[in-house]
């Protein structure tokens, strides 16, 4: 009689062994932080599974693919993504898992990560429910599983839905995204007093600029962040003035209901802002350039020594445009006046300041500023100077216009417009004016503005 060489407990050579990867999920992520948790005890009963099957050449692919406090309504998982691309990679042969929804509740998703499974060769297995996706009677099974799965999530979801619409006509918070101006304490928002001063000046501040950019502008100037420190933009002030949560509401499905919480803003404050919101920002804009000073009034001059006079004129669409006439053309003149009878505003403005800018830049006008400002402040360095002035380029177009009037008016003497272009005349003397300026500030705030 032939003996077995083969040791005792050894599997067939015929036995091919199959490589399974469990993979376990919870929607929630209550309890994920125990030391045996959910995703534990799915893991612990998948092993067992594998164990008992190991004389059909079953074995654990150590690799953990574990998605806590994720959704069985969706494919996007972490974990689920490592096992798909690991079964196209050839690295699996059997998927094990505790019960069919803890890979997908949809059966739409469920039906393509088949598709994935049938495309490799891989086998899919439940613990507890047992069947084959092999057959057509495993098929049929398996869609009827998924089906009730998913009848299920749907109902979990319209209970919950139900649930987040009782308890906002309550006024209650039911999480998300805490606003700038609260804080939540006991599950509820609390008031923030810091930052709830922020709010309110967001919103006093928009109804006196009525413009966003400047506010936005001057926030930055502040040093006003969001609730995550983050630089404040136009989005995110829209967002904060739109927000019925500082009324002291609790809103759901567009439907406020008033809130637990205490408001910030007045009702008062509140119909202010919107009132200006109403108005088209294009309409806003053209009012706002209408009511900014003219940089070069009173400096700017024609061929003829004339002044050259600040005015607008009306689009189709409401547009504003801003030009520097000659008085002749104001007086209905305009065949016997100069050459250059009409420039635009925006133009003939950002060449001159584009000189200014030039000159500020200058180290004998950085030299000639440190010098003057030593007068006043023996304290100012030459370095502090020179930051200053630099620091002014940038933060030209952040300036308010009666601030940018006020430096043009300091540094320019007179700009002669003719056929050949412009001639701009600076007035050194009137870095002696900025100079005192910064020397009246302390150092700090000298390097603050650095």
């Amino acid at each position: 009689m032939k003996r077995d060489a083969r040791p005792a407990g050894a599997m067939p050579a015929t036995v091919r062994k199959l490589r399974c990867a469990v993979y376990t999920r919870k929607s929630s992520e209550e309890g994920l932080d125990q030391e045996f948790n959910s995703l534990d005890a799915q893991r612990e009963a998948c092993e067992s599974f594998i164990a008992s099957q190991r004389a059909e050449g079953w074995v654990l692919v150590r690799d953990r693919y574990d998605d806590g406090g994720i959704s069985g309504g969706t494919l996007e998982r972490p974990a689920l993504k490592r096992l798909v691309a690991d079964i196209q990679e050839g690295l699996v042969d059997v998927v094990v898992v505790y019960k069919i929804d803890r890979l997908s509740r949809a059966l739409t998703d469920f039906s393509k990560l088949v598709e994935v499974f049938d495309a490799n060769n891989v086998t899919f297995v439940s613990v507890t429910q047992s069947f084959n996706t092999t057959t057509s009677m495993g098929r049929l099974t398996l869609n009827i599983l998924l089906s009730f799965a998913q009848f299920e999530r749907e109902v979990i979801g319209e209970r919950i839905r139900d649930k987040v619409a009782a308890s906002r006509k309550r006024g209650m918070w039911m999480g998300g995204y805490v606003p700038l101006g609260y804080d939540v304490r006991e599950r509820k928002l609390v008031v923030s007093e810091t930052d709830a001063a922020l709010v309110q000046r967001i919103f006093t501040g928009f109804v006196e600029t009525e413009s966003c950019t400047k506010l936005v502008q001057t926030l930055r100037a502040e040093g006003a962040t969001t609730k995550r420190g983050r630089t404040l933009t136009k989005s995110d002030v829209y967002r904060i003035l739109s927000n019925r949560v500082y009324l002291g509401e609790a809103v759901h499905k567009g439907t406020a209901y008033p809130g637990e919480h205490d408001a910030i803003v007045s009702q008062s404050r509140w119909d202010a802002v919107h009132a200006v919101l109403q108005v088209s920002p294009r309409v806003r804009v053209n009012r706002t350039r209408c009511e900014t000073p003219a940089l070069l009034r009173g400096l700017i001059f024609g061929s003829d020594g004339r002044a050259m006079s600040p005015t607008h004129a009306r689009g189709r669409r409401g547009q504003i445009y801003r030009y520097y006439v000659s008085q002749s053309v104001l007086k209905g003149g305009a065949a016997d006046g100069p050459a250059v009878s009409r420039v635009p505003a925006g133009q003939i403005e950002a060449a001159v300041m584009a000189q200014v800018r030039a000159l500020l830049r200058q180290p004998e006008v950085v030299v000639g500023t440190w010098r003057a400002a030593q007068g006043a402040a023996p304290n100012v360095t030459e370095a502090e100077v020179r930051t200053t002035l630099e620091q002014m380029d940038p933060l030209w177009d952040e300036m308010f216009p009666a601030e940018q009037a006020r430096i043009v008016r300091l540094l320019v003497d007179r700009v002669d417009v003719g056929a050949d272009g412009a001639d701009v005349r600076l007035r050194l003397d009137g870095l002696a004016s900025l100079a005192r300026d910064l020397a009246a500030r302390p150092a700090d705030s000298v390097r603050a503005a650095a």
